[in-house]
């Protein structure tokens, strides 16, 4: 990891992945590659504008020319590819966006990585990685008494944002088993913590709390998703990458499964911890229930007993901690949240996606 290219690294994940690497005390060198689209921000990491061990560049996964030259230039020995659309209701309506990024830039840049690590000695060969970050949505949905998906469990996407993941995992399975490629897979499950773009569940809760704007749900509010603390996401791509298996890939969860209507109700309960004195509380008479996405999963849950036992891997953040750290995180930068809320992008679309929904 001497010589480390992030991809998406302006991203919420990608960026907390960089503070964790750059706060290993190692001799590490990051690039960081993103193209900025709407959800990448700088702004993660202005603590790092005059690091002499971090360097950004403003590009894309799809310009292997660009790719080429980052590669060999930066005499990369390990690529960590966040670089993705990752938002299911904007797949339901652009999906082309998503196969463009996720499926058509991942082929572009295992193609380009390809050509450059066939030229390197065999030290620097047998040393370089990939890691692929992925998603536990490749797996589909699961019913109540399902078990966890593991691993072994066979993909079955049901969102254009999951079908497009699906076929980049796909891909780099195929690299490996066609070049042999030195290319590993990680599907988490979801994420939270700082730095979230908050178009997401878990901020657009905390800061809808902070306002006494409604708090949408979708359907019945009961999907069940397995939460995780995206520092502890970190954690365990850091130890995929010093010990992980070439050609495996692991399941990193959070290990607790709430409903969506349970985890918006632990938040308000926070918000009334923390903001007694406000005009709404109590936060939980905020919860409006909207209509339902299309083809919305049920529930998802990880089975993380592959990287606990070959790793030595698990989740330090409990759920009722990590959502309260989350909580005071975006309480205290409020100038981080208005820069990305003024966004004539973000506006319009939490108008359209939240604002005119239909009441369920």
């Amino acid at each position: 990891m001497k010589n480390t290219l992030v991809t998406g690294g302006a991203g919420f994940i990608g960026s907390n992945f960089i503070h964790h690497l750059l706060g290993q005390n190692q001799e590490i060198k990051v690039i960081n590659l993103d193209a900025l689209t709407y959800a990448g921000n700088l702004d993660n990491l202005k603590d790092f504008t005059s690091n002499n061990q971090y360097d950004f560049i403003h590009g894309d996964i799809r310009d292997a020319a660009l790719i080429q030259s980052v590669l060999t230039g930066g005499k990369i020995d390990t690529v960590v590819h966040f670089a993705a659309e990752s938002h299911v209701d904007r797949s339901i309506e652009n999906p082309i966006e998503f196969i463009l990024t996720n499926v058509v830039g991942t082929g572009n840049l295992l193609s380009t990585c390809l050509a450059y690590w066939n030229g390197l000695d065999p030290v620097n060969k047998s040393e370089f990685r990939f890691l692929h970050i992925s998603t536990d949505e490749v797996f589909g949905s699961l019913s109540k008494n399902d078990p966890a998906f593991s691993e072994a469990t066979p993909y079955s996407p049901n969102s254009p944002y999951a079908a497009s993941k699906a076929s980049a995992d796909l891909l780099v399975r195929a690299f490996y088993k066609t070049y042999n490629f030195p290319a590993i897979i990680s599907n988490c499950s979801n994420n939270y913590g700082p730095y979230q773009y908050p178009e997401k569940l878990i901020p657009l809760i905390i800061l809808n709390c902070l306002e006494g704007r409604p708090l949408p749900l979708y359907g019945d509010g009961q999907q069940i998703r397995d939460w995780l603390y995206v520092e502890d996401h970190c954690e365990a791509l850091f130890s995929i990458l010093k010990a992980g298996l070439v050609g495996h890939s692991y399941n990193i969860g959070g290990g607790n499964q709430p409903s969506n209507l349970e985890i918006t109700r632990q938040i308000c309960h926070i918000m009334d911890k923390l903001k007694p004195d406000s005009t709404f509380v109590p936060h939980e008479r905020l919860i409006t229930y909207v209509k339902d996405r299309p083809g919305h999963d049920r529930r998802y849950a990880m089975d993380i007993s592959k990287i606990s036992k070959e790793l030595s891997w698990q989740p330090h953040h409990d759920l009722a901690e990590g959502l309260e750290e989350t909580v005071r995180w975006y309480l205290v930068h409020m100038d981080w949240v208005s820069a990305v809320r003024n966004r004539p992008s973000y506006k319009e679309w939490i108008d359209k996606n939240y604002n005119q929904r239909e009441k369920a």
